[in-house]
């Protein structure tokens, strides 16, 4: 039995016992009977929902898998498909004044507007 598969069945373990549990609990307002027919019972229904629940997860890391390869984050430079970019080092190593939020780019009028004087 591989490594995989074995975690699987113990997820699916896992979710039907959490299943039996609620089973147990909700069905023993008809008694013992009703306990032990809602554990079997949410035991099955857990067990399908583990299941289910673990096949839409693989399928998922398989599509994310495809998609990582195809924008560039796996394999190869892992850098989300942007190129090995050699930019010019700094020279006084400050930030431009638009950048910064000290001046516009172009010399116009922020979209907000104006700041208004502050009133006396």
């Amino acid at each position: 039995m591989t490594n995989e598969k074995a975690h699987q069945l113990t997820r699916e373990a896992e979710i039907g016992a959490s299943g039996a549990m609620a089973g147990a609990v909700i069905g023993a307002v008809a008694g013992p009977p009703g306990a032990i027919v809602g554990a079997v019972v949410g035991a099955a229904m857990g067990a399908i929902a583990g299941f289910a629940i673990d096949r839409e997860m693989t399928e998922k890391e398989a599509t994310d898998a495809a998609l990582d390869a195809e924008i560039g984050v796996s394999g190869g430079e892992g850098e989300m498909g942007a190129p090995n970019l050699e930019h010019p080092p700094a020279t006084i190593g400050a930030y431009s004044g638009a950048s910064s939020g000290a001046s516009s780019a172009g010399g116009e009028e922020p979209a907000e507007g104006p700041i208004p004087p502050p009133s006396s």
